[in-house]
């Protein structure tokens, strides 16, 4: 689908650490300002229990899960809208992502470099977010002074619209409100959706701890969990250096390392699964004797749209889709029960697809 997630936040918080772990590359992890230069970009895989399942029951020639991208981006520091640091290409950088994973260092360790000079995660989260409110109000008051005069002397209704909506976004932005923040008409959506705002996208907090605060948090992490609360945004715990070592391990030895330390899931397991709910994706399954896929839509997607996924032929002549739910595939034994307990339903155009969903479309072009 295309969709990317970025990393971002202060120099030396732990991003490419947390990066090199994710798509396993080897991307320049030195104990300065600006390692990463170019935005690095990555494919993960997307953890699925289902999949296993899936492939344990119907024994397929190959197996197929989901991704995403994810963007690690040069490290910001305060002043980037005005060009301080790598300012402006950082901005652009970041626009482009279509969801914000911001890295906050919830440790103290006197051998890596603080920006800033200490441990502040409430601060360090500041800094970037007031970044993105500049860099916004930047690009809402260059568009204001362009249409308002023009806006009120046409009387162009779309051009008013357009005007009362930039000022309430501008209003908000002022009082260090993030545009994400606001309630929005379907109308006023499709008219922001052209400026791509920072502040906009949808964010989630990774508190990056030491491995010995991984079980139980410390007080830098209940201070980003209190300040996320307010803004409903989802806080990771996680330690990069521990999951940059994990990433090293076949999955038996992972699994027994994660035991040993009583951690049920890896923190980048619950980051990766935590971002793909965030951009608001889900995954339906396909599954036969030659492949189990699993494929990744928009949630609200109706079933001709996640049909085309797999081909446009498939969009442009579909007739129905037989569904079975993932519960009913494993309840009844595949496919062959499905059907002799009813559970195989026959879906139209105005179906919307729901996570889980085991698929077969029936199409003619």
């Amino acid at each position: 689908m295309g969709l990317t997630a970025g990393i971002v936040g202060l120099p030396n918080v732990g991003k490419s650490t947390l990066f090199n772990s994710i798509t396993k590359k080897n991307i320049l992890a030195a104990n300065y300002p600006f390692a990463t230069i170019d935005p690095n970009v990555g494919v993960v895989v997307v953890p699925d229990k289902r999949l296993s399942k899936l492939e344990e029951m119907v024994m397929p020639e190959s197996v197929v899960p989901t991704s995403f991208e994810f963007i690690d981006i040069a490290g910001l520091v305060k002043g980037a809208s005005k060009g301080e640091g790598l300012g402006n290409k950082f901005l652009s950088n970041i626009r482009e992502v279509d969801a914000i994973c911001e890295v906050v260092r919830c440790f103290d360790d006197e051998n890596i470099t603080h920006v800033e000079g200490n441990t502040d995660p409430i601060r360090d989260i500041e800094i970037i977010n007031l970044e993105l409110i500049f860099s916004d109000l930047e690009v809402i008051n260059s568009r204001i002074g362009r249409i308002e005069k023009k806006a009120i002397s046409t009387k162009d209704k779309d051009a008013l619209f357009e005007v009362e909506l930039m000022k309430k976004v501008k209003d908000a932005l002022e009082r260090n409100i993030p545009a994400r923040r606001l309630e929005y008409s379907d109308d006023e959506e499709k008219v922001l959706k052209s400026f791509n705002l920072l502040t906009k996208k949808p964010l989630i907090y990774v508190a990056n701890v030491s491995d010995n605060d991984i079980n139980n948090g410390n007080e830098y992490v209940d201070k980003v969990k209190e300040y996320a609360k307010k803004e409903n945004s989802e806080v990771i715990v996680l330690c990069a250096k521990m999951e940059s070592e994990l990433s090293e391990l076949n999955e038996e030895d992972k699994q027994i390392f994660l035991q040993e330390l009583g951690i049920e899931e890896s923190g980048l397991n619950k980051l990766i699964n935590a971002t793909y709910s965030l951009l608001g994706l889900a995954t339906y399954f396909t599954a036969g004797p030659k492949e189990v896929k699993a494929w990744t839509f928009k949630k609200g997607m109706k079933a001709p749209a996640c049909a085309g996924i797999i081909h446009s032929d498939f969009e442009k002549g579909f007739i129905k889709a037989e569904v079975i739910s993932f519960n009913d595939y494993v309840k009844y034994d595949g496919e062959k029960g499905a059907k002799e307990n009813g559970k195989v339903r026959l879906e139209g155009k105005d179906y919307q697809m729901q996570d889980g969903d085991i698929c077969l479309f029936r199409f003619n072009v």
